[in-house]
């Protein structure tokens, strides 16, 4: 029997590509195990997975700035390296992947220790703090972006990021009628991250007048974000965010205004969506949304807005440029060779696991 062991966790988007995962390696055989953080985003989500057996470790935040915690964290860190040390030595898996997050780093410390092969994966253009410290030990880090394999000192291959095949399977009649649109006007839809994005709500909501004369739109603008003053507006349709029903509303939109996180990119990329794309501004994040927005522009896959540029002007202009030039930016996603990155991923993870 095979047996893996994935980690990775902090954030959601540390556990979706491992979700994405876990029915393939189940169909091939193997037996999942998870480790991650009590209470977490990753225990909730692995939570809902059949099959798959979750293990807890002591967590200890790396930071880069002073905090007080800085004294006590690295002890957590410890403790958590002898939890994965002894649980690996249990649980004996042919391969360690690691998807990233401050839990990743006692478990691919533990996986060396126990002399266990570690395949890790960097969703942005440069690796996170938690990547950095794990890449010494990795046989390889799989990369979203082809501009991060340079980074990582001769251990990058570019596979793109796994996608849930789910997320593919919407139906564009399901979509119109769920979200009560008709065949007239194409959908825009706007996606500003799971807590949404204020800026962008806020452009968006003052742009409506024009946007609603060609397209009808859905907004996706984050939980406790809903505008009761425009309900009912025609063309408009307003949810705090969606679960399963996204793949229907990925299957009816014409056109997209997102943010440029890696797994939104990588799930616009693999549903080839015409997409202007609105990053996080440096101003308040290390700049990974920018790096990776300007990575999709100069592959030719979609058009970006920086958000200090962004008014009701632009925002209309621009959305209409990506809907004018909507055939050449799936010309350039349809021959994109990583547009879901499952079937390269497995491809390390089987070629370096152990007999």
């Amino acid at each position: 029997m095979k047996t893996i062991v994935l980690t990775g966790g902090g954030t959601a988007g540390h556990v979706t590509p491992n979700l994405a995962l876990i029915p393939r390696l189940q169909a091939d055989g193997w037996t999942v195990h998870y480790i991650g953080a009590a209470n977490s985003p990753e225990q909730e989500l692995i939570a809902r997975v059949p099959g798959v057996t979750f293990h807890t470790v002591s967590v200890g935040k790396l930071r880069r700035y002073f905090d007080p915690k800085n004294f006590s964290d690295p002890f957590r860190v410890l403790k958590g390296i002898r939890q994965a040390t002894g649980l690996l030595r249990r649980l004996k898996p042919n391969v360690v992947f690691s998807k990233g997050g401050f839990v990743s780093v006692p478990v691919v410390y533990g996986a060396k220790l126990n002399g266990i092969p570690v395949v890790t994966h960097e969703s942005d253009m440069t690796p996170g703090l938690a990547n950095k410290l794990c890449m010494p030990f990795a046989k390889v880090q799989c990369c979203t972006f082809p501009e991060a394999v340079k980074y990582c000192k001769g251990k990058g291959v570019h596979t793109g990021t796994p996608i849930r095949p789910e997320i593919l399977k919407g139906s564009r009649e399901g979509g119109m009628k769920r979200f009560g649109f008709n065949g007239y006007r194409p959908v825009l839809m706007v996606v500003g991250g799971s807590s949404g994005a204020q800026a962008i709500n806020e452009c968006v909501r003052e742009a409506l007048p024009r946007l609603t004369q060609s397209f009808q739109v859905l907004h996706l603008c984050g939980k406790g974000n809903l505008d009761g003053e425009l309900d009912g507006t025609a063309n408009y349709v307003q949810l705090e965010y969606l679960n399963e029903e996204m793949a229907d509303a990925y299957a009816c939109a014409d056109v997209l205004i997102s943010r440029a996180g890696s797994n939104a990119l990588c799930e616009i990329l693999a549903a080839r969506k015409p997409a202007l794309l609105i990053p996080y501004p440096l101003s308040a994040s290390r700049g990974d949304q920018v790096m990776n927005a300007e990575s999709f522009r100069e592959r030719g896959l979609s058009r970006v807005l920086m958000q200090e540029d962004m008014t009701t002007e632009t925002l209309v202009k621009g959305i209409e440029e990506v809907y004018r030039d909507r055939g050449i930016l799936y010309e350039a996603m349809a021959t994109e060779p990583s547009s879901n990155g499952i079937d390269n991923v497995l491809e390390q993870i089987y070629k370096y696991a152990r007999p």
